[in-house]
């Protein structure tokens, strides 16, 4: 590089590397002997302002040339300064490029020591300032992602892999910020790896995707529980600065927990359709001039959306007109037998019928959940549990397939007059407490047409 000093040495191996690695600098640099002239100018300096290396060494200071003769002294105070303090000194001024603009830069200058440790001269790097103002800014962003942010951040290796993760988001995973590191995210999720892989490699392929994505999550740390949660997500795609072409260095992946609001707006949404539900099925029941095609109604309108198949079975042997509804009343003795009068067909989707009024009561063994609902008078759920027995379904009397069962008792006039039962398949979830509230809801109408359709008998205090 020309202008190296007193005595170039183009052959020499340290020059050459020297110059290389000045010239390779983001940062423009300048360096001044001890007498004050120019001995270095990098490539980004010559870009910055225009003087080239050949203009700018062995000129005595900045004066006239880059600096305003006004502001020399200044300047020159400023860089001449740190040949008296230890470290690195940072100040901001104005230098003028070759065309005579001015130029706000912001400078970190530092003492070059000779052998006998004494100063021997000044170096002093320099950057616009709003460039560098947009590095620290970049460096505080990063910086308060992973220390304050109120939202998980983890940053994801193109191995797919987490590499760095804050504090929010390691509390999410359940696990501590280092434990997380290298880890596949299938050590990490139990449910839901699959959907945040596809997206990780989507956006390592072809880039940030322009909305936020909610995936429903289950963590290894929680699969005693099953909890489910809702992340809200979004990624960015990493690529490095520093390479010719884009070569992506991983994902950003930012998130925040929503399961609470998520869970909330399904429940609302999901009481608006019962209760809409529960309206048709009313309207529709109303124009069935026979009651128990009005039973049926209802219980094919809470079908929808809530369960595989329905039985409606009701107490026998009372004998009040051809259904052979009859009702139970506080003096009844013993376990009342259950006649199936109302079934969904099990094959092929339909609505429901009524049965042949044989009299005949359905094979329910000791236990059977329809019977635990007469005698409580409530509501009763059932599961076959994760291991499903074979024959589970058989041995009560309902459909194959059937892995969760809700009994609900049917009262009308307060009489028990049968139990309304609503199966799922493994397809679907357990019954919880609102769904029982819900079949509640639908078993009192129910109640009401075959109440109805009882004749006297059904109408007996």
């Amino acid at each position: 590089m020309p202008g190296d000093g007193p005595d170039p040495q183009p052959d020499s191996e340290d020059s050459g590397l020297l110059a290389a690695l000045l010239d390779g600098m983001d940062a423009a640099l300048c360096a001044f002997g001890a007498d004050g002239a120019v001995t270095h100018w990098n490539r980004e300096a010559e870009r910055l302002l225009g003087w080239t290396a050949a203009e700018a060494v062995g000129r005595q200071g900045l004066a006239g040339w880059a600096v305003r003769k006004e502001d020399a002294d200044e300047v020159e105070a400023d860089l001449l300064a740190a040949t008296r303090s230890p470290g690195r000194q940072v100040h901001e001024f104005a230098l003028l490029t070759k065309d005579g603009r001015r130029v706000l830069v912001r400078t970190q200058s530092s003492a070059v020591l000779g052998p006998d440790g004494r100063a021997a001269g000044v170096y002093c790097a320099f950057s616009e300032v709003h460039a560098q103002i947009d590095l620290e800014r970049s460096i505080a962003l990063s910086e308060a992602l992973f220390v304050d942010a109120s939202w998980g951040v983890v940053l994801v290796d193109a191995d797919l892999r987490p590499a760095v993760v804050n504090a929010h988001a390691a509390r999410a995973l359940g696990m501590g910020r280092t434990a997380v590191l290298g880890r596949p995210l299938g050590d990490l999720l139990a449910q839901g790896v699959e959907e945040l892989e596809s997206a990780l490699t989507h956006v390592l392929a072809e880039g940030t995707p322009p909305a936020a994505a909610e995936l429903w999550v289950t963590l290894r740390s929680d699969e005693v529980e099953q909890t489910r949660r809702c992340w809200r997500s979004g990624f960015v795609r990493l690529a490095s600065p520093l390479a010719e072409e884009p070569v992506p260095l991983g994902v950003g992946w930012i998130f925040q927990d929503v399961t609470d609001a998520k869970r909330a707006e399904q429940e609302a949404s999901l009481l608006r359709f019962r209760a809409q539900q529960l309206h048709r099925a009313g309207r529709a029941a109303g124009e069935c001039e026979d009651p128990m095609e009005a039973a049926a109604v209802h219980l094919d309108f809470a079908l929808a959306g809530f369960a595989d198949h329905g039985l409606i079975d009701v107490v026998g042997g009372g004998g009040g007109g051809d259904t052979g509804v009859s009702a139970v009343g506080p003096d009844a003795a013993g376990p009342p037998a259950l006649v199936r009068a109302i079934a969904s067909p099990a094959g092929a989707p339909g609505p429901s019928e009524a049965m042949p009024p044989t009299g005949i009561p359905v094979a329910y063994g000791p236990g059977h959940p329809a019977a635990q609902a007469l005698e409580r008078c409530g509501s009763v759920r059932a599961g076959a549990g994760p291991a499903i027995a074979e024959g589970w379904a058989a041995a009560r009397k309902w459909p194959d397939g059937t892995v969760h069962g809700l009994c609900v008792v049917l009262r009308s006039r307060g009489r028990t007059l049968g139990v309304a039962t609503f199966l799922r398949g493994p397809s679907r979830r357990p019954f919880d407490r609102a769904d029982a509230s819900y079949a509640e809801d639908v078993a009192s109408r129910i109640a009401a047409a075959l109440d109805l359709a009882g004749g006297p008998a059904g109408r007996e205090p």
